[in-house]
């Protein structure tokens, strides 16, 4: 299932809900097995970290020989840890994928206007292609501000509404309408972002309209990161699924802007940035031409090419056919921007070779206690920085029947921060799985709080979502910011810090000094639900009203 998909579900006929009325009654009492924590190796944590983050794996991008090595690396833990390969005799999934990477970017040109305007590649904008093409060219390209870039038939909201804007090039503010709130009331969710706030969501729209280029105003508040990380990732070859049309059906460039950049723009087009933000928020908010005409050519380098998501399982004891799963993704950014010293591979060592790490230690855990009831399945997917890719593939190929699968807990960059007294569960109060959750956190003596900063979007940048919007039940866990060294401003601290020092950049390199004490204890309680989950009877499900309770309700209702 597409996103598309999932938003046409959103509005779906009333037929379809009555038909699901019956299955969405009172859940019954979910069955939670008590269950002991297992030792987990640290020693392996460290180990597969450490070699997945080395310089020798080149930040395990995509297609490199980052990825060979971390192919040969997993199976052979995988195999050591006592799993069996997930796809019939094989360890892999092929992905295809696509793979473009933009050379020779001009200026991006705005004339027209009160003032001329050129902005440099990588310090002021950042622009790549989704099309196969050799070659980008967009000549006075008519510019329009269009808000948040929002079409949201069932909230009657249309940022496009009474402007034809094929062949023109949109300018697009990030997140949503209300997501400076304070709380989580508003048209939007508040100061939760929704996937309307995403920028993936953004460019789909702005090509479902026809739009030649689309361009995403950057503001580190909304976007819950700062320019750096923008510039890291968009930089170099960009990852994307193969389609039948060859991108044909995307615009012909996508790309952001600097705040400072978009307000030179505007103003030239005799509008004000901060203004029109303002009134972007209302709905009735029309599109506004500003009378300025927008110009970029790049070369692109175009190669097609099968990466791989890597699957283990370890076989039920007494329901093979039943199926709980833990995700992570193995890759990274590759070689990116250089940091000072001239470091040019992005190692991605919290992001995240210790999620993959922890699909080899649970493993191993699992293999040694004997087998749960249920399958486990070790899923590492490809391709999640270029926009979850791996596990959208899955998700729509999947290996395992989703209506067998009971739900899962996927895992992304643990930080070395130290025991907490919490964990952050992002999408808490979604799912039954919140149940299990908090069995095994009274086992631990540790409480859940919901995600603090629900706004960032967290729920669709990890690939949780990717399962999710496919109905399976997902628990996507961070660890706690209450540390027990420190409390609350000790763990805001920590998360900073790794945000605005080493998140998508050279310096995320494994450190021989790490204490991994709050990861070790994160995993145990990881292995507690998944053996849990593995040993129930029960097949928890989303809680009424949630919007991926309908599509497991139609999937199981059909298994």
């Amino acid at each position: 299932m597409t996103v598309k998909t999932l938003f046409k579900l959103a509005a779906a006929p009333l037929a379809l809900l009555t038909a699901n009325a019956a299955i969405a009654q009172q859940a019954p009492t979910i069955d939670i097995p008590e269950t002991s924590t297992y030792p987990i190796a640290e020693d392996t944590m460290k180990d597969v970290t450490r070699m997945l983050a080395s310089d020798e794996f080149e930040g395990r991008a995509p297609g490199t020989i980052g990825e060979r090595k971390t192919i040969a690396l997993l199976t052979e833990r995988f195999a050591k840890a006592g799993l069996k390969p997930g796809n019939g005799n094989s360890w892999l999934q092929p992905v295809p994928l696509v793979s473009i990477e933009a050379s020779n970017v001009s200026p991006l040109t705005f004339t027209g206007g009160k003032t001329p305007l050129s902005l440099a590649y990588g310090t002021d904008m950042v622009v790549g292609s989704y099309r196969e093409a050799p070659r980008t060219q967009i000549t006075d390209s008519e510019v329009v501000f269009v808000g948040y870039g929002i079409n949201a038939p069932e909230k009657g909201w249309n940022d496009y509404a009474g402007l034809d804007v094929r062949g023109k090039t949109v300018v697009i503010l990030v997140n949503d309408p209300d997501y400076d709130s304070a709380d989580l009331t508003g048209e939007f969710g508040g100061k939760a972002m929704t996937y309307y706030g995403r920028w993936t969501y953004k460019y789909e729209e702005a090509a479902r309209q026809g739009a030649a280029a689309a361009l995403i105003v950057h503001d580190t508040i909304p976007a819950a990161y700062g320019w750096g990380v923008v510039e890291s990732s968009w930089t170099g070859a960009q990852f994307f699924a193969q389609s039948a049309d060859k991108g044909a059906s995307e615009t012909m460039a996508n790309g952001w802007i600097q705040k400072a950049a978009a307000e030179k723009l505007l103003a030239s087009g005799g509008q004000d940035l901060a203004a029109l933000s303002a009134a972007a928020r209302t709905k009735g908010f029309k599109p506004v031409p500003l009378g300025v005409k927008a110009s970029v050519s790049f070369d692109n380098t175009v190669s097609t090419m099968a990466s791989n998501n890597i699957i283990g399982i370890l076989p039920g004891a007494k329901r093979p056919d039943e199926y709980v799963l833990y995700t992570a993704h193995w890759d990274h950014l590759g070689r990116c921007k250089p940091a000072a010293d001239g470091d040019d591979i992005c190692n991605g060592a919290v992001d995240n070779a210790t999620g993959t790490a922890a699909l080899v230690a649970l493993a191993e855990a699992f293999s040694k206690a004997g087998a749960p009831d249920r399958s486990i399945v070790f899923l590492a997917v490809t391709a999640e920085e270029s926009g979850l890719l791996g596990s959208a593939y899955y998700g729509q190929n999947p290996i395992y029947p989703l209506a067998q699968t009971v739900g899962g807990i996927n895992m992304d960059a643990f930080l070395m921060a130290g025991p907490s007294r919490n964990v952050t569960v992002v999408g808490k109060g979604k799912s039954q799985l919140d149940d299990f959750l908090a069995a095994a956190l009274k086992s631990e003596g540790r409480v859940a709080q919901p995600d603090p900063t629900p706004q960032n979007g967290y729920y669709y940048r990890s690939d949780h979502f990717s399962l999710a919007k496919e109905g399976v039940p997902m628990l996507y866990i961070d660890g706690g910011d209450d540390l027990v060294q420190g409390g609350k401003a000790a763990g805001e601290a920590a998360g900073k810090d790794y945000t605005e020092n080493r998140y998508h950049g050279p310096k995320d390199e494994y450190n021989p000094a790490w204490d991994w004490s709050g990861v070790m204890g994160d995993l145990s309680l990881y292995y507690r639900i998944g053996r849990s989950l593995a040993n129930s009877q029960s097949w928890p499900n989303w809680v009424e009203g949630d919007e991926f309770r309908a599509i497991r309700d139609k999937s199981r209702a059909g298994k």
